[in-house]
């Protein structure tokens, strides 16, 4: 009895055995799948969408040993709708399309104006799309977006597309977007929401490139800026919807206003006029000192918005004569600051209130607690009175010395 219960042991187990490595050779099998690195969306004729795939390929090793970048695959199809693209493909490429690896959308700016809520939530039901992916409005056509990425500092593309937003911490030039916050934004009553702002490189044919060498450094956005490299794609600045729909950009500069109001950035460099010489610009490096307070008034139809901000800098740019090491002066430098970030914030603030109409910097979260019930908040009708909205701005600043240079 015991020699046949043993026997049927090694039996069940024999077949667990086998059933689990037969999975290796059915239709899920790795060798049987496509990832997708990234997905862009473009508009086409007869209301259909172009919509490309971009997958990796093996690193191919040299005779010597060495390593070459592997260059990805583009595979573009136009259909009906993304669910319709992605099913094509798949029979295209003889394997199944996998997303789980996807890390960023580009959503041309021509679909976006149109209303892009077909697609965000076609990508948010997909269970391999991650809410963590990067989601790009390109000023170019999605598909050309992903032709000029060319990465120089990465072997693999994949990389890059993982890193690329943590420039946003330390520049403030661009913020860290993606397909689940806007999601979230779409679907929330009391913010709006916003994405990366892409595009290429100018060339030297371009009619706007000498409008860019004229700007300050900081007024720059994608598609119209002054660099130039191997990788020709660029993202710089964030586009501004209200609902499913791009209403506006912000340059550089307005995306560091939108990341300091949102706790989002930990240091950023500013110019601001030079108290000793108004000729010239004094470039500091500024860093948050506690998080941004935000104040509310909904006693009237207009919401009253009052914002503070407290920093640390240092004084980047240094002269040989420089007399930027006194107390005196440190005061001056100061003042000059927080009176030039009072008015860059605030201006930032009324275009997105009078231009845009749109509440990307989440004050009507903040808001909420002025109401009792929800109902009461729907009755208000936050997103029709922000446009309505006044703000007030306060900024203090401590400036100590240059970075390494103090006076001794």
């Amino acid at each position: 009895m015991n020699k046949l219960f043993r026997n049927i042991i090694i039996f069940i187990a024999i077949i667990i055995f086998i059933m689990g490595f037969s999975s290796s050779y059915t239709s899920l099998s790795i060798d049987n799948l496509a990832y997708v690195l990234a997905i862009g969306i473009d508009t086409a004729s007869d209301n259909k969408l172009e919509v490309s795939f971009q997958f990796s390929t093996p690193v191919a090793a040299s005779e010597s040993g060495s390593s070459d970048k592997a260059q990805p695959i583009l595979n573009t199809v136009t259909a009906s709708s993304l669910s319709n693209a992605i099913n094509l493909v798949n029979g295209y490429l003889g394997k199944q399309i996998n997303m789980s690896h996807c890390k960023v959308i580009i959503i041309s700016e021509e679909l976006a104006t149109q209303g892009i809520s077909d697609e965000i939530y076609t990508l948010t039901n997909d269970t391999q799309v991650r809410p963590s992916t990067n989601i790009v409005i390109s000023k170019c056509s999605a598909k050309y977006y992903l032709e000029q990425t060319q990465p120089e500092l990465e072997t693999l593309i994949s990389k890059y597309y993982e890193i690329f937003t943590n420039s946003s911490e330390y520049t403030g030039y661009m913020p860290c977007a993606t397909i689940g916050s806007f999601f979230n934004a779409l679907t929330c009553p009391t913010c709006q929401p916003y994405g990366i702002l892409g595009g290429v490189q100018l060339d030297s044919s371009n009619e706007n490139a000498g409008e860019v060498n004229s700007q300050k450094d900081y007024s720059i956005k994608a598609n119209n800026s002054s660099i130039t490299g191997q990788n020709g794609a660029e993202n710089i600045g964030v586009a501004v919807f209200k609902a499913d729909k791009l209403v506006g950009e912000l340059n550089a500069l307005e995306t560091i206003a939108l990341l300091n109001i949102k706790n989002q950035i930990e240091r950023f460099l500013i110019s601001i006029p030079d108290p000793l010489n108004n000729n010239n610009y004094l470039d500091l490096y500024i860093s948050p000192v506690e998080n941004t307070g935000i104040e509310v008034d909904t006693s009237t139809p207009s919401p009253y918005i009052k914002v503070k901000f407290k920093f640390d800098g240092r004084i980047y740019s240094m002269s040989e004569n420089s007399k930027y090491l006194s107390p005196e002066i440190l005061d001056k430098i100061s003042n000059s600051c927080n009176s030039y970030l009072e008015s860059t914030f605030k201006e930032y603030l009324y275009k997105t209130s009078k231009d845009f109409k749109s509440d990307i910097n989440n004050f009507g979260t903040t808001s909420l607690k002025n109401f009792f019930t929800d109902k009461q908040y729907k009755e208000y009708n936050w997103h029709e009175n922000y446009k309505d909205a006044f703000f007030d701005v306060e900024v203090k600043t401590s400036i100590k010395s240059g970075m390494l240079l103090t006076e001794t």
